[in-house]
């Protein structure tokens, strides 16, 4: 069975892209949830199990092998499941929604930075930086191509629920933790990424941790 080692589900928003991923998935896996930055972590990560990632989590193993970014995770659960949970059938439609994955993957350091995931808070709008503003824009952007070109009568991004909205959940949770300004089209959308079954389970599970992170519980000014 697929073995999948992730951090806080409040914070930690690459385990909630590994974890989603295998939920999409339909494999069945096993859960383990790591605090990370308590007392044992510098000690834990050293572990057999995070040796492959140096650390870092998610980490997925399935046997032998061993896979720790979350987008690799997103491809080879594609591979493991038969090639069709994930990426739109259309060849134009998987072009696009790959460089979109990609585009979340690298980029929006301002938006990650500034805004680190706490899905159980709610700040009041501020003042964002122009980095920030940017970023966002850009999300707005490409949401919008998307939404037009792919979504169809469907909720999510290319209609149907898969591998880019995997890949921008996180930042729909910093949009709405952070209370972001959206375009309008966005909000459903938005609201159908945190509606989703999965992201239910996920926030549920978040509700009860009782673990506190205090850098990353005090909204950060704009810079």
């Amino acid at each position: 069975m697929l073995k999948l080692f992730i951090g806080n589900k409040t914070y930690s928003s690459w385990s909630l892209r590994g974890w989603l991923a295998c939920k999409q998935s339909g494999l069945p896996f096993e859960e383990v949830v790591v605090p990370l930055y308590d007392e044992a972590w510098d000690k834990r990560r050293e572990g057999a199990e995070f040796a492959p990632s140096s650390g870092k989590v998610p980490i997925l193993w399935d046997g032998e092998a061993v896979v720790w970014d979350s987008l690799a995770i997103v491809e080879y659960l594609n591979e493991a499941s038969g090639g069709e949970r994930f990426w739109p059938a259309d060849p134009v439609a998987r072009a696009m929604a790959r460089s979109m994955a990609a585009e979340m993957h690298s980029g929006y350091q301002a938006l990650r930075r500034e805004h680190s995931m706490n899905i159980r808070r709610i700040h009041p709008p501020a003042p964002l930086s122009e980095a920030v503003q940017a970023d966002v824009a850009r999300v707005m952007e490409i949401w919008a191509q998307a939404r037009a070109r792919f979504g169809g009568e469907g909720d999510f991004l290319f209609g149907e629920f898969g591998a880019v909205d995997i890949m921008y959940a996180p930042v729909v949770t910093r949009l709405i933790t952070y209370s972001i300004p959206v375009a309008r089209f966005a909000v459903p959308y938005m609201q159908a990424v945190i509606q989703h079954p999965w992201m239910q389970d996920w926030i549920a599970g978040a509700q009860a941790e009782d673990w506190v992170i205090e850098k990353f519980e005090a909204p950060q000014e704009a810079r």
